[in-house]
């Protein structure tokens, strides 16, 4: 290494050739060939192992202390607490990252690709768990080793780490854990990677995310299946009542039909921040419908400062196997995307009474689950240093994007342990996570090791300690 080069540009020269020499790749092999399979009880043992013998290892020989700690919720996958602290007085970073992926649907990858290996076609590096999410806390962990290579051991802040293992199952006990370790995991700052960039060609940091609930609405008149010539037009069809009720809710356009579940007025900033950023246009990506949902807003505007209402699935009969019968029962799975400042906890009750008053008292509501949308306001210091630092990197700027479209566990930092987060992705919207063909791009992986060790370098500047807040928000 040219030993001319400043600290800051040596860390960063560390942090990308472990791309040319090939040891990221090795140490990313590794970890995508353990099949960590939340969904999968079977693979319990697996989970556990991949923070024993990846996370514990590596953490250890960086400096940090390691603790793996039962989830508060029985049965679920265990946490892992890693500490590196040089001086309690200096201001202290938490990270995060989970190991857990979607199931691997072998058999269904292009040409045969395995998806527990790592496959290198045209730039894009195949396997499970790549994009999500174990590529990109990979980025984070070897940036974060170059620089403190490169600062011979001091940081010249703390470190904090948590890492689990159930996030691809709605992270059940996250926030628990954070609650019950809120002085442990104490910290100053928050900075992980998740999700996609706006786009592959633009550098990207986000500072929350949509909220997300999800219920099911079903229907059983009691019948079972009737012969449809028998019985058709004298008794219930089921899944033309949740059709028409499904109705009251989406237009067939996609739009919202009701109040309560619409988004609150955009801000004039926030439409400034989101109304001119492109949307879709990849060659793998969809096909943008100029006229779904909310079509008086713009594509940028519809994506991330809207609430969106999707069917994820539904249910009634068989279109495999059809039989002139009257089908016994119907059900919806929906997901309802939000943004900060929707009461996302009336949802249940306001849809009981939407649901009645329109005639549909028989159906059938569950809540299935759901997080809180957060967002960071972007003038907040701790963005501005990111920003800054990620510029410098790679000569470019980074886009600020106020929330992800889709939805992380944000809420257990910024709200249950108070942090300002900020969110630096690795991947980009057609990387196919929990799809087949999940992937990686070589050029993103270069970009990401240069901006997180930018950021690693830059908070032991003696700057960054008097100018970025502490105690968290």
């Amino acid at each position: 290494m040219d030993q001319s080069l400043s600290g800051r540009a040596r860390a960063l020269t560390l942090a990308t050739d472990t791309l040319t020499d090939g040891t990221f790749y090795d140490t990313l092999a590794r970890r995508v060939a353990m099949q960590t399979v939340s969904q999968d009880p079977a693979r319990q043992s697996t989970l556990h192992d991949y923070l024993t013998q990846e996370m514990v290892p590596l953490l250890s020989r960086l400096g940090f202390g390691c603790e793996i700690i039962d989830n508060p919720l029985p049965g679920r996958p265990p946490l892992l607490i890693g500490q590196r602290i040089e001086d309690p007085g200096l201001a202290t970073l938490l990270l995060y990252g989970h190991g857990d992926v979607t199931d691997g649907q072998e058999d269904t990858w292009a040409d045969g690709i395995d998806p527990w290996a790592l496959t290198f076609i045209d730039g894009r590096v195949y396997g499970r768990g790549t994009a999500d999410n174990k590529g990109q806390h990979s980025v984070n962990l070897t940036a974060l080793e170059a620089v403190i290579k490169a600062r011979e051991g001091q940081l010249g802040y703390n470190v904090k780490i948590l890492f689990e293992m159930s996030e691809e199952i709605g992270s059940p006990g996250l926030e628990e854990t954070c609650r019950a370790y809120q002085e442990t995991l104490t910290a100053d700052l928050f900075l992980a990677s998740d999700g996609p960039r706006i786009r592959a060609d633009m550098p990207t940091l986000f500072l929350g995310s949509r909220g997300v609930v999800q219920f099911k609405l079903s229907l059983n008149p009691g019948n079972g299946g009737r012969h449809s010539g028998n019985w058709g037009g004298v008794i219930t069809n089921p899944a033309v009542v949740l059709c028409n009720a499904i109705a009251t809710l989406l237009s067939s356009e996609g739009r919202l039909q009701v109040d309560f579940l619409r988004a609150p007025a955009m801000t004039e900033a926030l439409s400034a921040l989101i109304r001119d950023l492109p949307v879709g246009g990849g060659r793998s990506d969809p096909a943008i419908n100029e006229c779904w949902g909310e079509k008086a807003l713009t594509n940028g505007e519809r994506l991330y400062g809207a609430n969106t209402l999707e069917v994820l699935g539904m249910s009634a009969g068989r279109t495999d196997k059809p039989v002139g019968a009257i089908p016994a029962s119907a059900e919806a799975v929906m997901q309802l995307r939000f943004v900060k400042g929707t009461d996302w906890q009336a949802v249940e009750e306001n849809l009981r009474a939407h649901l009645n008053a329109h005639g549909f008292e028989a159906i059938e509501l569950e809540m299935l689950g759901g997080y809180a949308a957060t967002r960071l306001d972007p003038g907040h210091p701790w963005v501005g240093f990111v920003a800054q630092s990620a510029q410098q990197s790679l000569g470019e700027p980074a886009h600020i994007l106020p929330n992800l479209g889709g939805t992380i566990p944000n809420h257990c930092f910024s709200d249950a342990l108070g942090l300002p987060t900020v969110w630096l992705p690795h991947s980009y919207p057609s990387c196919n996570q929990h799809a087949p063909d999940e992937h990686l791009l070589e050029s993103i992986l270069e970009q990401g090791l240069k901006m997180a060790a930018g950021v690693f370098w830059d908070l032991g500047e003696p700057d960054a300690q008097t100018h970025l807040p502490r105690g968290g928000h």
